[in-house]
């Protein structure tokens, strides 16, 4: 997605052993190490937040995994040049209000994501329920045309 913030991720390659969820784990370690340069201790605890599904009007289709886990103390994100040439911490709200300001570029499933990390006030906090949270994925639906299109969420009216 050139030109917009969005969180570390790519495709399962064959190195990325194990099960399904292990290799989609293998994978979100491996894109943060090369898109933002950080390297997470081989103990992290990786707990799912979200699963999501492109839209089937979308060409070209995902199925993506969100993960969440402390980065290590004092690793300030590096961009690696090539897929990510900008990268910088930033809380849920902040990004969201330099989103709503202008100043910074989000896509819907950025922006959901940050909104569902706003009751949270700490990492812990995220990490604790994530462990408690069913993931169910979620496909967005595309309805309306033209200039008139909206994306709903499970649970939206008119879903």
């Amino acid at each position: 997605m050139p030109g917009v913030w969005v969180f570390p991720g790519g495709a399962v390659d064959p190195e990325d052993a194990g099960d399904e969820e292990a290799a989609h784990k293998a994978c979100a370690v491996r894109e943060l190490r090369e898109e933002a340069g950080i390297e997470l201790p081989p103990a992290s605890e990786l707990v799912a937040w979200s699963r999501w599904i492109t839209p089937e009007p979308v060409p070209v289709r995902f199925d993506t995994r969100f993960y969440v886990t402390l980065a290590p103390a004092h690793s300030p994100p590096r961009p690696d040049g090539l897929e990510t040439t900008e990268a910088s911490w930033a809380t849920p709200s902040d990004a969201l209000e330099r989103q709503r300001a202008g100043e910074l570029d989000l896509v819907f499933p950025t922006i959901k994501h940050l909104e569902s990390l706003l009751p949270y006030s700490s990492s812990d906090e995220v990490l604790a329920a994530a462990r408690d949270r069913v993931i169910e994925p979620v496909l967005p639906r595309v309805v309306g045309d033209g200039d008139e299109q909206r994306v709903l969420l499970p649970g939206d009216p008119g879903y």
